[in-house]
């Protein structure tokens, strides 16, 4: 099987789903930003921005849509390795148990290090954007709280995570320039995940496979 041929079919499927499902909450926000119909504001000496509720819901609505691609990037790049695990024919095994329970990615990380000697940290994609899809997924989809709409970084996060990738500009900016001692202080930054953010990841993906194949084949041939 060409297991990364799958893989980039369901990337791409993953890329497409988020563009064409985006689309009408992109939409809605230009057209409230530029005052058409059916968002052209009334007089009001009310200071609240006309329409701030549909901008809102629409800008939250992009979020879940975003999240909801990491969700399923993760359920891939989790079923590509099992699905190499299978081609391999090597089971994983109880002797990973202790670094499967840092996440499956470290435990695969562990498990080529152990059989084939390759070091994951050896490839040109990001790690930390890696592991990131996988702890965004875990966020996402185990929310803590009835009462809040986005989903944010916990401390235990943000202490393994000197520069998270999924956070907005200015929660960026204030987590750089905070103090180590002072961000236990500060308020989890929300999961933020833009297009651009989303292809990112994608890419990285995408690249990780491609140098991990590339790899596996020169360890067969030797």
């Amino acid at each position: 099987m060409d297991v990364r041929y799958f893989l980039n079919r369901k990337v791409n499927f993953i890329r497409q789903f988020y563009e064409m499902s985006s689309a009408p909450f992109v939409e809605r926000k230009r057209q409230i930003e530029a005052e058409e119909e059916p968002y052209v504001s009334p007089y009001s000496e009310d200071p609240e921005p006309a329409f701030l509720e549909e901008w809102l819901e629409a800008d939250e609505s992009l979020q879940v849509v975003g999240r909801t691609c990491i969700s399923m990037l993760a359920a891939t790049f989790h079923l590509y390795f099992k699905t190499w695990e299978h081609q391999i024919g090597i089971p994983v095994g109880a002797s990973f148990r202790a670094d499967f329970n840092k996440g499956w990615f470290n435990g695969y990380k562990a498990y080529f290090a152990h059989h084939f000697r390759i070091r994951f940290e050896d490839s040109p994609s990001k790690l930390g954007v890696l592991e990131e899809i996988v702890l965004v997924r875990n966020r996402d989809q185990h929310p803590e709280s009835i009462t809040m709409d986005s989903s944010h970084y916990s401390e235990s996060d943000l202490k393994k995570l000197p520069h998270p990738f999924f956070i907005g500009e200015n929660d960026a900016s204030l987590f750089s320039e905070a103090e180590e001692g002072e961000r236990a202080w500060l308020m989890a930054p929300p999961i933020w995940v833009t297009a651009e953010k989303l292809f990112a990841a994608l890419s990285e993906v995408e690249s990780f496979a491609e140098w991990l194949e590339n790899v596996e084949v020169e360890q067969y041939a030797s």
